[in-house]
């Protein structure tokens, strides 16, 4: 199911700020040489993070699921001096990848690359984070959430990316093992009292979820 018609999205992004050449250089070379390009954020959904990210200027950057790095660079262009984004990548093939790829950022120094297991190496990483972006395995989406929704500042966000799962989450026919995930997964967060939530049809879906501040707010 094509969820966004390509002409409006690439509309949309013609018409959206532009990313840094080095950053949209990434994305190209991923699409041309990477077996599994489709894993990556499009353009305007980097675009969208880019531009999120420097409204919060969060000093502390959690990304679950590196790919090559070019969501992680959009993230990175918030980052406030002095700031940290922590990234982790389960695959040591494109954890290579995104290390070369970060070596052309402004960032680079900022940015700090983990690889292996993301339930195992965020409990020692002791920060607490302003924007969590959640993109990795869909089974574990519950899992991520729960281990860093204690995590996350007070005026905070988490982003999870893929929710509408290329649609279906819509689908009552569709039984593979992604897609019941991120069903069962937004309904989880929906049912949340501690959160609240928006779910903004970009791509293939993104969650924007923030804790309630208090027992009033929906």
């Amino acid at each position: 199911m094509i969820l966004v018609n390509p002409e409006i999205e690439q509309y949309s992004s013609d018409l959206s700020g532009s990313l840094p050449v080095e950053i949209v250089k990434i994305y190209e070379q991923t699409i041309a040489l990477h077996p599994h390009a489709h894993l990556m954020s499009s353009i305007i959904q980097g675009q969208y993070l880019s531009f999120l990210s420097k409204l919060l200027n969060p000093r502390y950057i959690l990304e679950i699921g590196t790919f090559t790095g070019f969501s992680t660079l959009c993230l990175a262009e918030g980052l406030r001096k002095g700031g940290e984004l922590h990234t982790i990548e389960l695959r040591e093939a494109d954890s290579l990848t995104a290390v070369e790829n970060f070596s052309f950022s402004s960032k680079r120094e900022q940015i700090h690359l983990h690889t292996g297991n993301a339930k195992e190496i965020i409990p020692t990483l002791g920060i607490e984070w302003d924007l969590i972006f959640i993109d990795a395995d869909k089974t574990g989406y519950i899992d991520y959430y729960e281990m860093v929704l204690p995590l996350l500042n007070k005026d905070g966000m988490i982003i999870a990316d893929n929710v509408l799962f290329h649609g279906k989450v819509i689908d009552e026919e569709a039984k593979d093992k992604n897609s019941k995930a991120i069903k069962i997964f937004n309904q989880h967060v929906n049912k949340d009292k501690r959160t609240t939530q928006v779910i903004v049809p970009v791509r293939d879906g993104l969650m924007m979820i923030k804790k309630k501040n208090d027992e009033s707010e929906v």
